[in-house]
Protein backbone atom coordinates (compact mmCIF):
# COMPACT_ATOMS: atom_id res chain seq x y z
CA UNK A 1 0.00 0.00 0.00
CA UNK A 2 3.00 1.84 0.60
CA UNK A 3 1.42 4.27 3.15
CA UNK A 4 4.11 5.51 5.97
CA UNK A 5 2.51 6.67 9.49
CA UNK A 6 4.29 8.26 12.14
CA UNK A 7 3.29 7.07 15.87
CA UNK A 8 3.98 9.72 18.69
CA UNK A 9 3.28 8.81 22.39
CA UNK A 10 5.26 8.96 25.71
CA UNK A 11 3.73 5.08 26.28
CA UNK A 12 5.87 2.69 25.17
CA UNK A 13 3.15 0.06 25.08
CA UNK A 14 0.97 2.48 22.99
CA UNK A 15 3.54 2.34 20.49
CA UNK A 16 3.93 -0.81 20.73
CA UNK A 17 0.31 -1.35 20.57
CA UNK A 18 -0.39 1.09 17.32
CA UNK A 19 2.76 -0.01 15.34
CA UNK A 20 1.36 -4.01 15.34
CA UNK A 21 -2.36 -2.75 14.31
CA UNK A 22 -1.20 -0.55 11.59
CA UNK A 23 1.47 -2.84 10.36
CA UNK A 24 -1.26 -5.73 10.17
CA UNK A 25 -3.17 -3.49 8.42
CA UNK A 26 -0.27 -2.92 5.66
CA UNK A 27 0.69 0.38 6.43
CA UNK A 28 4.46 1.14 7.44
CA UNK A 29 5.60 2.61 10.62
CA UNK A 30 8.51 5.42 9.43
CA UNK A 31 8.86 6.75 13.11
CA UNK A 32 8.14 7.02 16.39
CA UNK A 33 8.66 9.95 19.21
CA UNK A 34 8.68 10.24 22.75
CA UNK A 35 7.39 13.59 22.57
CA UNK A 36 5.77 16.45 20.93
CA UNK A 37 9.49 18.00 19.69
CA UNK A 38 10.43 14.87 18.59
CA UNK A 39 7.03 14.21 16.62
CA UNK A 40 7.84 17.71 14.78
CA UNK A 41 11.44 16.95 14.10
CA UNK A 42 10.47 13.35 12.59
CA UNK A 43 7.62 14.72 10.55
CA UNK A 44 9.91 17.01 9.30
CA UNK A 45 12.61 14.60 8.42
CA UNK A 46 10.24 11.81 7.55
CA UNK A 47 7.22 13.21 5.85
CA UNK A 48 4.51 10.75 6.89
CA UNK A 49 1.05 10.29 5.18
CA UNK A 50 -0.62 10.76 8.33
CA UNK A 51 0.64 10.79 12.22
CA UNK A 52 -0.98 9.80 15.34
CA UNK A 53 -0.12 11.51 17.91
CA UNK A 54 -0.86 11.67 21.68
CA UNK A 55 -2.28 14.86 22.89
CA UNK A 56 -0.72 14.31 26.19
CA UNK A 57 3.47 14.16 26.28
CA UNK A 58 6.18 15.69 27.69
CA UNK A 59 8.47 18.59 26.72
CA UNK A 60 5.93 19.52 24.14
CA UNK A 61 2.61 18.17 24.06
CA UNK A 62 0.37 17.13 21.07
CA UNK A 63 -1.67 20.20 20.83
CA UNK A 64 1.93 22.45 20.20
CA UNK A 65 3.04 19.65 18.14
CA UNK A 66 -0.02 19.59 15.92
CA UNK A 67 0.42 23.87 15.44
CA UNK A 68 4.01 23.20 14.38
CA UNK A 69 3.39 20.26 12.36
CA UNK A 70 0.84 22.00 10.34
CA UNK A 71 2.84 25.18 10.49
CA UNK A 72 5.46 23.19 8.53
CA UNK A 73 2.82 21.24 6.15
CA UNK A 74 -0.72 22.69 6.22
CA UNK A 75 -1.77 19.50 4.53
CA UNK A 76 -0.98 16.88 7.24
CA UNK A 77 -2.97 14.75 8.31
CA UNK A 78 -2.60 14.10 11.97
CA UNK A 79 -5.48 11.73 14.51
CA UNK A 80 -5.08 12.28 18.12
CA UNK A 81 -4.72 10.26 20.58
CA UNK A 82 -6.47 10.69 23.93
CA UNK A 83 -7.47 8.93 26.82
CA UNK A 84 -11.53 9.07 27.70
CA UNK A 85 -12.84 12.59 29.52
CA UNK A 86 -10.34 14.54 27.75
CA UNK A 87 -13.12 15.91 25.57
CA UNK A 88 -12.10 19.46 25.56
CA UNK A 89 -8.36 18.83 24.42
CA UNK A 90 -9.94 16.21 21.39
CA UNK A 91 -11.86 19.53 20.48
CA UNK A 92 -9.05 21.53 21.16
CA UNK A 93 -6.90 19.45 18.88
CA UNK A 94 -9.84 19.63 15.59
CA UNK A 95 -9.81 23.23 15.82
CA UNK A 96 -6.43 23.35 15.73
CA UNK A 97 -6.64 21.01 12.32
CA UNK A 98 -6.13 17.74 13.52
CA UNK A 99 -8.38 15.60 10.97
CA UNK A 100 -9.72 12.89 13.26
CA UNK A 101 -9.13 11.61 17.21
CA UNK A 102 -9.10 8.08 18.41
CA UNK A 103 -9.54 7.09 22.16
CA UNK A 104 -7.86 4.80 24.26
CA UNK A 105 -7.70 1.97 24.29
CA UNK A 106 -7.98 1.59 21.21
CA UNK A 107 -10.37 -0.35 18.77
CA UNK A 108 -8.28 -2.10 15.96
CA UNK A 109 -11.33 -1.16 13.62
CA UNK A 110 -11.65 2.83 14.80
CA UNK A 111 -7.76 3.15 14.15
CA UNK A 112 -7.93 1.85 10.79
CA UNK A 113 -10.77 3.16 9.70
CA UNK A 114 -9.30 6.88 11.31
CA UNK A 115 -6.73 6.69 8.92
CA UNK A 116 -8.46 4.84 5.81
CA UNK A 117 -10.95 7.49 5.99
CA UNK A 118 -8.60 10.76 6.13
CA UNK A 119 -6.89 9.55 3.18
CA UNK A 120 -9.53 8.69 1.65
CA UNK A 121 -9.04 5.25 0.50
CA UNK A 122 -11.11 2.28 1.00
Amino acid sequence: MGINILIADDLTFIKLVLRDLVEKAGFRVVGEASNGEEAVELYQDKRPDVVLMDITMPKVDGLVALKRILKIDPEAKVIMCSALGQQSLIARAVQLGAKDFIVKPFREERVINAIKKILDIE
